[in-house]
């Protein structure tokens, strides 16, 4: 399985409004979790943010407070028992391991490091908790990844047979759900509750109600304060069992309440869009301009690509300022020119800058090894990549289905195994049943 990070948290993050952060006394417990606590401030930080992100929605729908604050709250707790877990386990997370985090965030939005501490800071947040916060997600990242390497094999006979039944290319499935999860072992009396549990959230949504209000209310997948959203998918990548199922569905539509292995699922598809052929490998065309750092040091380095960064964004020509100042003598004399190239070929960090450009966009300057990038993206195709790149993808979709369910069953497990009590007046009967 290859190595993933994702920052979905600082990007909720930057949408909270700005509050006072004295409001709220710093030692009032919301919930001890183990031997762990949430602090109020926290989850009053939580509510504003998601509240806040629920209130950029167009349609109007809404789910209710109360649903709002049971997801809220056991977000939180399932991310202080993972970030125990991984320190238990020995998973570490270094300063640096924070700053480079932080630096590809500013990357993805266009930004400096600087001007992403003063977006975090105009939006009223303390940067030492956005630090923390993304801090966090590392640890949940990487906890994830360990158990990935530990817990996912992939056979070649897995490898063949996904070949063997699935289509040479086809549609992509804009999914969303909504699970009512059953524990493991569970007994008559908890599957018929959650049996009654689904049927409730089915009836909603035949009245009419918003698919994602009813998400944030009823399922107890992770996704649920997203709506239940599960983003885009190939039919491969889709359990069997559901596949017959959403065939059945129009855009738009959804399904009865699924009995399936971790509880009672609702499935709605989304949209459908044309998939590329199977086995296909991407392939970027771009230039750069590289800035080595020098006996000067590091920080003087940066502050030249800033100025050249700047001077390119108000419409200097890159292929000049290339020749002009590009330390790399293999693409200068050609203004920079890279070529067709596979993401990974020149490293993740050049490989991240260009996923999240467009065609045409320059990149801020991105630290590698070699010093300081600057990158335009030019152009992007798709083209084939022979039985080795059929093969591989072909892993990475058994792996990624494999471990989705072996994941969710770990969760499930940490957290019926887990001491978790609510501090918080009234919230008792809130508390989510995972």
């Amino acid at each position: 399985m290859k190595p993933f990070f994702t920052i979905s948290l600082t990007a909720l993050l930057l949408a909270a409004p700005a509050f006072a952060q004295t409001t709220t006394p710093l030692n009032s417990i919301a919930a001890t979790v183990d031997e762990d606590v949430i602090l109020r401030s926290e989850f009053d930080r939580a509510m504003r943010t998601y509240s806040a992100q629920l209130a950029q929605q167009s349609n109007g729908a809404k789910p209710s407070e109360a649903a709002v604050r049971k997801q809220v709250m056991e977000r939180l707790v399932m991310t202080k028992l993972q970030v125990a877990r991984a320190q238990a386990s020995g998973v570490n997370v270094t300063d640096e391991d924070i700053t480079a985090a932080l630096n590809a965030v500013a990357q993805q939005n266009g930004w400096t490091p600087d001007q992403l501490r003063a977006n975090v800071e105009r939006q009223g947040l303390n940067f030492a908790d956005y630090r923390a916060a993304l801090r966090d997600e590392i640890y949940t990242q990487r906890l994830q990844q360990a158990f990935a390497q530990q817990r996912v094999n992939v056979s070649e006979a897995e490898v063949d047979n996904y070949l063997k039944n699935s289509p040479a290319s086809g549609p992509q499935l804009h999914l969303a759900n909504i699970l009512v999860a059953t524990p493991e072992g569970a007994t008559a009396a908890q599957i018929a509750d959650a049996e009654k549990r689904a049927n409730a959230a089915a009836a909603k949504l035949n009245a009419g109600a918003d698919f994602g209000a009813v998400a944030t209310e009823y399922s107890n997948a992770s996704n649920a304060l997203q709506g239940g959203d599960l983003g885009w998918r190939s039919v491969a990548d889709i359990p069997a069992a559901l596949v017959d199922t959403i065939r059945g569905l129009q855009p738009g539509q959804f399904s009865a309440p699924l009995r399936g292995p971790n509880g009672f699922q609702i499935i709605k598809l989304v949209d459908v869009r044309e998939g590329a052929a199977a086995g296909n490998i991407t392939q970027y065309k771009a230039r750069h301009i590289l800035v080595k750092v020098g006996a000067d040091g590091d920080e003087a380095a940066q502050k030249r690509a800033q100025d050249l960064y700047e001077r390119l964004s108000k419409g200097a020509d890159f292929a000049k300022a290339a020749r002009d100042y590009s330390q790399d003598v293999e693409t200068k004399a050609n203004g920079g020119d890279l070529g067709w190239f596979e993401p990974d070929r020149h490293g993740p960090e050049l490989a991240t800058a260009l996923q999240n450009l467009a065609n045409g966009a320059i990149s801020t300057p991105v630290r590698t090894a070699a010093g300081y990038h600057i990158i335009q993206r030019q152009d992007l195709r798709s083209v084939p990549g022979g039985d080795q790149a059929l093969r591989e993808q072909a892993r990475e979709a058994v792996g990624r289905r494999k471990l989705e369910e072996e994941w969710g069953r770990f969760l499930r497990s940490m957290r019926n195994e887990a001491f978790v009590q609510y501090m918080l007046p009234g919230f008792e009967d809130e508390a989510a049943t995972p």
